[in-house]
């Protein structure tokens, strides 16, 4: 192989997989010598990355963890395997796949071939996963189209299905998008409104890019953000501009909790749980708080929410071990409200029909 690219790249390729591997036998895959192959690996290390060499009567390769993460190198297999796993956690919200994940997507299909796009697609369309929260599931296309927009400071436009039904037009600078457990949500200057709003995705539709360029602005860190039309609406300071990564630092993840406090009224759970308290925080989403030991061989959940009442009853009974719940007291009303049609779903015989 005589082109010194392609052969790097066969080289770091081959070195990725969890193995030694023999100088020779590198040289052999590659059809050069030894001496070139410990050129290749000399220039590999000078561009980042961490091959190991062991000495002995047959020496040999290895990738080993650095300081830093390098460019991977992924066949075809794998990364059909990525991307399918990356849209399927992505546009079913599942709890713990947060932006990262987002813009690892948006990187990777924007370099896959069109036969491994049209792979990936294939086999997403064909694949039915169970889902949690209230089923509210996001086209994974949608979420890579933001995410690059947001990395790229691009103006996007989109339609909007507020709450009520509503639709609208919408023209945003896209600032961060936020995983709150159940949902995705969108932070973008409206140019219309010529406020901050917070978007839901899965009510997003028909997004792209319009190919304008934006200066970052400064988000809004000071005083809770009003509601309307479906979505959140920011606190004013519009008009303030900022340099840097995201324009001023503002968190968007706190932006959206202000947002929602005002959105939905808040929840502040007291219930206790016949089981440890590692057990429960295992089986509880993170944002609704880690439980206490009680001294019992029980825990206490003392913490705040603002999902809806439905959706936290739910999670408290998927937790899969006794629990009393003393507060809210509209949670305690709705628990039992809930027990007595379970109870009555499972004495069919006493329903009419």
């Amino acid at each position: 192989m005589t082109d010194t690219p392609a052969r790097l790249l066969k080289l770091l390729s081959l070195l990725q997989t969890p193995r030694e591997w023999p100088g020779g036998e590198l040289a052999d895959r590659l059809d050069v010598s030894p001496r070139t192959i410990r050129r290749d690996i000399d220039r590999l290390r000078d561009l980042g990355y961490p091959v190991e060499a062991s000495r002995g009567a047959v020496g040999g390769y290895r990738l080993v963890a650095g300081t830093a993460m390098p460019p991977l190198v992924l066949d075809d297999e794998e990364a059909v395997a990525i991307a399918v796993g990356l849209r399927a956690g992505a546009g079913h919200a599942i709890e713990g796949v947060d932006e990262a994940s987002v813009r690892a997507l948006a990187k990777l299909e924007q370099v896959l071939p069109s036969r491994l796009r049209h792979r990936v697609s294939a086999l997403q369309n064909a694949t039915v996963a169970l889902t949690r929260g209230d089923g509210a599931t996001i086209d994974p296309g949608t979420l890579t189209t933001l995410a690059s927009a947001a990395t790229g400071r691009e103006r996007l436009r989109f339609a909007y299905r507020s709450g009520d039904g509503a639709r609208t037009k919408r023209q945003v600078e896209p600032y961060r998008l936020v995983s709150a457990g159940q949902r995705w949500y969108l932070v973008a200057y409206d140019l219309d409104r010529e406020d901050w709003r917070t978007f839901r995705v899965d009510r997003v539709g028909d997004p792209y890019a319009t190919g304008a360029r934006f200066a970052p602005r400064a988000l809004p860190v000071d005083g809770p953000p009003g509601t309307g039309g479906g979505e959140a609406r920011g606190s004013g300071g519009g008009g303030l501009r900022g340099g840097g990564d995201g324009g001023g630092g503002g968190d968007a993840a706190a932006f959206l909790a202000r947002s929602m406090r005002r959105m939905q009224p808040e929840l502040r759970l007291d219930v206790w749980f016949g089981a440890p308290a590692e057990f429960v925080a295992s089986r509880l989403p993170a944002h609704l708080g880690a439980p206490e030991p009680d001294g019992e061989g029980g825990c206490r959940l003392r913490s705040s929410c603002t999902d809806s009442l439905e959706w936290v009853a739910l999670r408290l009974a998927l937790v899969d071990c006794e629990f009393s719940a003393y507060g809210p007291p509209h949670l305690v009303e709705y628990l039992a409200e809930l027990g007595a049609r379970l109870t009555r779903a499972a004495r069919p015989g006493g329903l009419p029909g």
